[in-house]
C-alpha cells in the first residue's frame, strides 16, 4: 500500500513559493484595508462602503472645515438613485395598501456620501418649450415606456430623441383633444381653475398641455415597473413629483387643488372603506372638479366598482356633471351641506379640531375633512380668478400673526430681490435655459410669484417643521409640497435647473432646541443630486453660514461666488450663487 508523505521537509519548494506569495498578498490587502479605514487617506473612498458613524462624522466635519477638498463620485450604476424610493430595500416591506411603494428613507449613516454621476452620453437638456415635445434619449435611456405605450401616443424613440406626441392610454389622439372635450363640461380656460392634481400621470402630457390654459398641474406617480415616468415628465419641463397614494396622506394641504384628474390611474378609490376617495375630497377645493377617466367608469366587468364609486360620490354630495364614454366628471359641493352620516359606506365627518392640512408622514384618515375646520372663503367662486389671485391676500394667511400685512410685504420684498438677482448677480432667470425651479424654504411663495412672467415653474417647498403656509401658496395659484430637508427629496437625479434657498441653516435645526438634526454636507449633496449639470444654486443667509456653504460647494464641485445683498434689504445677509460643473465619470 502506498502512503502519502505529508512531512514539511519533503514538500515541493515550488509549492512553498506559491503559498508565500498568497500569504503575502493576503496580509498586504489586510494592511491596506486598515490603512484606508483608519486614516484620512481612505475616508473618502470607503464612506460608501461602511456604515461606521464615526468615520462618516469625521468626513463631514473635514468637508465643512475645508480640509476635504472634494467628494468622490458614486458608482456608474447609481445614475438614477432615489434614496427613499429604493426598490431593493422597499421590497422587503409590507404590501398592505402599497406601503412598500411609499417613501422609506434609510438612516443617515447608511446614506452614501458621494455625488451622483450623469449617465454616459448625457447632454444639457433640451430647452423649454421644445422639451415638451422631445428630449435627449441618452439623458434617460429607458425604452420600456416607448416600447409598451408608443402605440398609445405616450412617447416614441426617434433618432437621438424621445418624442412625445401628447397621447395617453385614455386619450391616444392627444391631450389637446382630450382637454377640449373636458372643456365642454368644466371651465378650463376662464381663469376659474388654476391648480390641478394629475394622479398616476404617466409622462404628464395632460399637465403639460394644460399649461397653455394657465392651469398649473402637479403630476405624480410612484416609481413602478415603468421606472422613469416622473423622470421623463421633469426632463420635459413639466411639474411632477414622485409619490404613492398608499397608507399616508399626500404631502399637500387641504382644499388646495381646483381640479383632480385620474386617467387610468388605477387607484381603487372605494377600497378600504373609501379611504382614497376621502383623501381626494381632502385635497379638492370646495366647488372643485374631479375627473376620472378609465376603469371603473362604465368599464366591462367592473359594474360593482363603478356602482360603488358613484355611491361614494353621492354620499359626499358630489354633483355628477357628466358621464361621457369612460370619463366621469363630478363637482364638489361648496358648503358642508352634506354630512356623511347614515350612508351605506359608514362615512363620518372628522371633528373640527382635526387639522386636514397635516400631511407629512400623516396616516390616511377614514373620516371626511370638514370645510368648517379651516376659516376663510377659499372655495371656487369665492376666491379671485387667475391671475388676480396671485397677489390677492389669501384668506388663509390670517392664521399667522399680522398674516395679511406680512403677505403683502413678502410679495413686494421678493419682487425687489428677484430684480436684483437678474440685474446684479447674473442669475439666468427669464431665459429658456432655466425651466424647473425649486424654492426650498418657500414661506408664502413670494419668490415664485415674482417669477410668474418667466418661462419657469416653481416647486414651492414648505419645511414640515415650520409654520404651515403651503395652503396660502395654493390659494394664490401656485403649487408645492411639504418636506423635511433632513431627508432626501422625492425626485430623480438631475431634475431642477435652479435651486433657491433662504436661511439654509434653519432647515437643519430643531426649532425647539436649536440643535442640528442633520448636517449641511448631506443637505448640499442632496441638492447636487437633484440639480442638473450646469444648474444654478442661490443661497441667502448670514455671512458665517455663507462661508460654510461656499466650502461645501467646492467639495461638491460647484463654482461659488459670494455677493452682497441688495441695498434695500435689512439685516446681515450674503448671497451665494453657484454653478454645478458638468463632470463625467
Amino acid at each position: 500500500m502506498r502512503h502519502v508523505n505529508l512531512s514539511a521537509s519533503k514538500r515541493n519548494p515550488r509549492q512553498w513559493r506559491i503559498l508565500d506569495l498568497i500569504s503575502a498578498a493576503f496580509f498586504a490587502l489586510l494592511f491596506i484595508f486598515f490603512l484606508m479605514l483608519f486614516t484620512p487617506l481612505g475616508g473618502q473612498t470607503l464612506i460608501m462602503k461602511t456604515s461606521d458613524p464615526q468615520q462618516r462624522h469625521r468626513l463631514v466635519a473635514a468637508i465643512e472645515l475645508g480640509q476635504q477638498r472634494s467628494i468622490e463620485a458614486c458608482p456608474a450604476d447609481a445614475v438614477d438613485h432615489m434614496p427613499c424610493e429604493d426598490p431593493r430595500r422597499n421590497s422587503r416591506l409590507s404590501r398592505e395598501m402599497n406601503y412598500y411603494r411609499e417613501r422609506h428613507c434609510p438612516p443617515l449613516e447608511d446614506t452614501p456620501l458621494c455625488l451622483i454621476p450623469p449617465p454616459n452620453g448625457y447632454k444639457i437638456s433640451v430647452q423649454w418649450p421644445e422639451s415638451l415635445y422631445k428630449i435627449w434619449h441618452n439623458n434617460m435611456p429607458h425604452n420600456k415606456i416607448a416600447d409598451r405605450k408608443g402605440h398609445q401616443g405616450w412617447m416614441k424613440l426617434k433618432g437621438p430623441h424621445f418624442i412625445f406626441p401628447g397621447g395617453g392610454t385614455m386619450f391616444p389622439d392627444g391631450a389637446v383633444q382630450y382637454i377640449e372635450k373636458l372643456g365642454q363640461y368644466i371651465p378650463i380656460n376662464s381663469g376659474v381653475l388654476r391648480t390641478a392634481l394629475d394622479m398616476g400621470c404617466g409622462v404628464a402630457s395632460f399637465g403639460g398641455f394644460l399649461l397653455a390654459q394657465n392651469i398649473l398641474t402637479m403630476s405624480f406617480a410612484p416609481r413602478d415597473s415603468h421606472k422613469s415616468q416622473i423622470q421623463f415628465a421633469l426632463e420635459r419641463g413639466i411639474p411632477a413629483f414622485s409619490a404613492m397614494l398608499g397608507t399616508r396622506r399626500l404631502p399637500f394641504p387641504a382644499f388646495g387643488f381646483d381640479l383632480v384628474h385620474c386617467s387610468r390611474c388605477l387607484i381603487p378609490f372605494t377600497a378600504y372603506n373609501a379611504t382614497y376617495f376621502i383623501e381626494v375630497d381632502r385635497l379638492l377645493r370646495p366647488g372643485g372638479y374631479l375627473v376620472i377617466s378609465g376603469p371603473p367608469v362604465q368599464w366591462p366587468k367592473l359594474e360593482k366598482e363603478w356602482s360603488d364609486l358613484q355611491g361614494v360620490a353621492r354620499a359626499l354630495c358630489f354633483e355628477l356633471i357628466s358621464v361621457d364614454g369612460n370619463t366621469a366628471i363630478w363637482k364638489k359641493p361648496v358648503e358642508d351641506t352634506c354630512l356623511p352620516n347614515n350612508n351605506e359606506f359608514g362615512l363620518e365627518s372628522c371633528v373640527d379640531s382635526d387639522d386636514p392640512s397635516s400631511a407629512w408622514y400623516f396616516k390616511l384618515k377614514k373620516c371626511v375633512s370638514r370645510r368648517s375646520s379651516i376659516k376663510g372663503e377659499y372655495g371656487i367662486g369665492t376666491i379671485p380668478k387667475w391671475p388676480e389671485r396671485l397677489t390677492a391676500p389669501s384668506p388663509r394667511s390670517t392664521h399667522l400673526k399680522n398674516g395679511a400685512d406680512v403677505y403683502e410685504a413678502d410679495t413686494k420684498l421678493w419682487a425687489r430681490r428677484v430684480e436684483h438677482y437678474k440685474n446684479s448677480l447674473n442669475v439666468k432667470l427669464g431665459i429658456s435655459s432655466i425651466r424647473n425651479v425649486m424654492d426650498m424654504n418657500a414661506f408664502f411663495g413670494g419668490f415664485a410669484a415674482a417669477l410668474i412672467s418667466d418661462p419657469v415653474w416653481v416647486m414651492n417647498v414648505v419645511p414640515a417643521r415650520k409654520p404651515s403656509t403651503l395652503d396660502v401658496i395654493f390659494d394664490r395659484g401656485l403649487i408645492g409640497v411639504y418636506h423635511d430637508w433632513c431627508e432626501p427629496f422625492s425626485t430623480y437625479p438631475r431634475t431642477y435647473d435652479l435651486i433657491h434657498v433662504v436661511s439654509i441653516e434653519s432647515l437643519l435645526k430643531d426649532q425647539a432646541s436649536g440643535k442640528n438634526r442633520c448636517n449641511l454636507v448631506d443637505l448640499m449633496v442632496e441638492m447636487d443630486r437633484i440639480l442638473r449639470p450646469e444648474g444654478t444654486v442661490v443661497v441667502r443667509d448670514t455671512p458665517g453660514v455663507i462661508e460654510r456653504v461656499a466650502r461645501v460647494a467646492r467639495a461638491v464641485r460647484w463654482i461659488p461666488t459670494i455677493y452682497d445683498k441688495e441695498p434695500e434689504s435689512h439685516g446681515r445677509e450674503k448671497i451665494l450663487v453657484a454653478t454645478k460643473t458638468f463632470w463625467k465619470l
